[in-house]
């Protein structure tokens, strides 16, 4: 992430609220993610079949930093990574943006893994931590985005090949993420570069520009790179954010020259697509081609002239048309605003992110994007759950929830040696399985499967033992009657084919022992 004039922070923040149960119905759309590889139509991102998909995801970052791995792994019970993973798809995110930089990719055994919380990543290397990411995450039905987010850990430059990192060693890193996951339709494109920006004063800048050719033309060098992605991986999308300047110098404006500047001329880092029309980036192969706009609030850089308007923020929709939106109105191509975030500690950013969410629309005709960050440790922003990696910051989640489209999990055979209801025709069957425990309590995860029919709905139910309570839930609605509970489906994930399943999972006091489950279908 970062702005005009504020780079990236890490320092830890501090948010309140308490865990969400899970998804709005209101926000579900039966795609999900779609199926197979995706490839754009116009504005429109659409699956293998043509279904329209939108991405809304969240940033999780750490393997572009020190650790070369996601941050939070340090963190205590109950957050285990799969944990996480498993929360942030209850609460609907349904794509991971991973930030990463070119040395996590040979680096050796990561430290500052929690040996308690996770002790099945002791000993492993970043990307075989990312491995398990993917192929857990994609068990979910939720999509990756590959993120270079810096040349080297020391942190971001204006131009993708700062810090001595040539472009062509940026280009044989990507062909390698390309290669390794080149038959994994989880993951699904590349984020070319984070937030190229202007550096220095016109006309004497040294940044990237956007159309003003040469070497810093960052339009071109999008093209290279992209290109040479698709020489190895044609099915993904390529992600091209934008610029913050539109100066052919890559500078920024003269404010000492005593010429009037235009307020348009420069936006976030990365969030200026303003000559994309005119310069458009062209790829070897077609409908790949994915625009990305960064955009933040008050708590990143205050200074930004439409936050002073008297009309904001009634304003804000004509600033996001003129740096990207027309993109997507003009049907030029899809917009996936990568990154935007808060701390909302200013009441004016709460307006302005309730305006931006609505900008971009409700349901799967709306522009995609992924929320910086899940982190809690973003400086300026903050992110979703807090210090400990699992309470939700409520003020933010209660504006993005209902713009979140669920992901839906890949049908799954029941676990063998568990304890399971029998499977009767036009009915279910539920499959408990200890996912982890933790003192004084433990994770479970709950399989329901139709039978030899369809269903609609579906309603399990289970005696809690020996003072169990349940103190979180996800991707189902919890009711409980004395010892007694009940978890009855969300409209995202009822309906089931004959033979297909999902999955909702929990937290909970006391030991897991072998509960008696009771499924029942409409």
């Amino acid at each position: 992430m970062g702005g005009i004039l504020a780079a990236a922070a890490v320092a830890a923040g501090t948010l309140v609220g308490a865990a969400a149960a899970g998804p709005p119905a209101v926000a579900a759309a039966a795609a999900g993610t779609g199926t197979g590889w995706l490839h754009t139509n116009g504005s429109k991102i659409v699956d293998s079949a043509g279904a329209t998909v939108r991405l809304t995801g969240i940033n999780w970052f750490g393997m572009e930093t020190g650790t070369q791995t996601f941050d939070g792994l340090w963190a205590g019970k109950p957050a285990t990574w799969t944990q996480q993973l498993d929360h942030m798809a209850s609460l609907g995110y349904n794509t991971i943006r991973v930030p990463y930089t070119g040395s996590a990719i040979t680096a050796g055994a990561v430290s500052g893994v929690n040996t308690d919380t996770n002790p099945d990543l002791i000993g492993l290397t970043p990307m075989q931590i990312l491995d398990k990411v993917v192929d857990y995450a994609g068990n979910k039905g939720m999509r990756i985005i590959l993120d270079r987010h810096r040349p080297t850990i020391a942190g971001q430059t204006p131009l993708w090949n700062g810090n001595s990192v040539s472009e062509a060693s940026m280009i044989a890193d990507w062909k390698t993420m390309a290669n390794h996951y080149k038959n994994n339709t989880t993951v699904v494109g590349a984020d070319l570069f984070n937030e190229p920006h202007a550096e220095g004063t016109d006309p004497n800048g040294t940044g990237a520009n956007w159309g003003g050719g040469g070497a810093r033309d960052w339009r071109l060098a999008a093209e290279r790179i992209g290109n040479a992605i698709l020489s190895v991986q044609p099915n993904w999308l390529i992600i091209v954010e934008g610029v913050s300047c539109d100066l052919p110098s890559g500078g920024s404006p003269d404010t000492w020259d005593n010429k009037p500047d235009d307020p348009m001329t420069c936006g976030w880092w990365g969030g200026n697509l303003s000559m994309a029309r005119e310069f458009p980036v062209r790829l070897d192969v077609p409908n790949r081609l994915v625009y990305s706009a960064h955009e933040y609030g008050i708590s990143v850089y205050d200074r930004q002239p439409w936050f002073k308007d008297a009309n904001f923020p009634a304003n804000l929709p004509a600033v996001w048309d003129h740096f990207w939106g027309y993109l997507h109105k003009e049907n030029i191509a899809p917009v996936l605003v990568g990154e935007f975030g808060s701390t909302l500690r200013d009441p004016m950013d709460a307006q302005w992110l309730k305006a931006l969410m609505a900008y971009m629309g409700k349901g799967p005709d709306g522009m995609s994007f992924t929320y910086w960050s899940w982190n809690p440790n973003s400086g300026d922003t903050g992110g979703i759950v807090s210090d400990d990696w699992n309470t939700v910051n409520e003020a933010k989640q209660s504006i993005l929830s209902p713009y979140l489209i669920p992901p839906i999990a890949r049908p799954t055979p029941s676990t063998s040696g568990s304890n399971t209801t029998p499977t009767p025709s036009g009915t279910c069957s539920a499959t408990f399985t200890q996912v982890n425990s933790f003192e004084g309590g433990f994770q479970g995860e709950v399989t329901v499967k139709a039978g030899t029919s369809a269903i609609k709905s579906w309603t399990v139910t289970w005696p809690l033992d020996g003072g169990q309570s349940i103190s979180q839930l996800w991707n189902g609605t919890l009711t409980t009657s004395g010892t007694q509970a009940t978890v009855k489906s969300l409209a995202w994930n009822g309906a089931l084919k004959a033979g297909a399943s999902t999955a909702f999972g929990f937290s909970a006091s006391g030991t897991a022992g072998t509960p008696v489950l009771a499924c029942a279908a409409a």
